[in-house]
C-alpha cells in the first residue's frame, strides 16, 4: 500500500492541476472612448431621427461562462445630446424634452438578466429619467471577449475587454415628455441604442 500511495497521490495531484479553476464573475468599466448612445424617434412620421449623447459611464458584472450578467449600472448625461443642428439640440435639452438643466442624468439599473440565446440575451431593469422612474427592457448582444490588441487601457497594459450592443425602447411621455405626442409631430416611442467596449477591471 505504501507503493500504491506514493504513486496516486503525485498522479492525483497532476490531475487537479490540470483541470481549469472555475471561471468566476467580473467587474467590467465601460470604456467612455468606445461608448455609444443614441436616441431614435420619429420626425413628424417621415423618418427616424437618430441624436446621440457624448457623455457617459456605467459599469457591471459578467460571467461569461454563463454567460450572465449582474450589477448593471449606465448613467447617461442629458446635456451631452448632439443631432448636429444647434436649434434643435438646443429645444431637446430645454423642458420640452429632456429638461437638462433640471434632470442632468438619465439612469438605467438593471435587475436581472435571462439568456435567449448562446451571445443574445434580455436585461430587466429600471430606467430613471425626468424625475420617473421605469420599467425597460434591453435585448443584448454579447459580440466579442478578448484580450485587447492595443495598449493603455483604463487600467494600464493591454486590457481584457468585453464588447456589447443593446436596444430598447420605451415612451417618452410615461416620463412626462408629452411635447409635440398628441399632434404626431414628434413620436411618442422613442429607441435607445447602446453599444460599448467594457474593460476588465482586473485588466494588466
Amino acid at each position: 500500500m505504501t507503493g500504491f500511495f506514493r504513486i496516486a497521490v503525485p498522479l492525483l495531484a497532476l490531475l487537479l492541476a490540470a483541470v481549469p479553476a472555475q471561471a468566476k464573475s467580473e467587474k467590467y468599466v465601460i470604456d467612455p472612448e468606445h461608448f455609444s448612445i443614441a436616441l431614435l424617434v420619429r420626425h413628424i412620421g417621415y423618418f427616424d431621427l437618430v441624436g446621440l449623447f457624448t457623455e457617459g459611464a456605467g459599469s457591471f458584472v459578467f460571467d461569461e461562462t454563463k454567460p450572465e450578467v449582474t450589477d448593471i449600472r449606465v448613467t447617461i448625461k442629458t446635456e451631452s445630446y448632439f443631432s448636429g443642428h444647434k436649434k434643435r439640440d438646443d429645444h431637446v435639452r430645454s423642458a420640452d424634452f429632456l429638461n437638462a438643466k433640471e434632470f442632468p442624468e438619465m439612469v438605467f439599473v438593471g435587475k436581472s438578466s435571462e439568456k435567449t440565446g448562446d451571445r443574445t440575451g434580455k436585461i430587466h431593469g429600471e430606467l430613471t429619467f425626468r424625475g420617473v422612474t421605469k420599467p425597460l427592457t434591453l435585448d443584448v448582444t454579447w459580440l466579442k471577449s478578448a484580450e485587447y490588441p492595443i495598449g493603455g487601457g483604463l487600467f494600464g497594459g493591454k486590457p481584457y475587454v468585453t464588447g456589447i450592443n443593446a436596444r430598447g425602447a420605451l415612451k417618452r411621455s410615461d416620463f412626462g415628455m408629452t411635447y409635440a405626442v398628441d399632434n404626431g409631430l414628434v413620436g411618442d416611442e422613442v429607441t435607445l441604442i447602446i453599444g460599448f467596449e467594457a474593460q476588465r477591471q482586473d485588466s494588466k
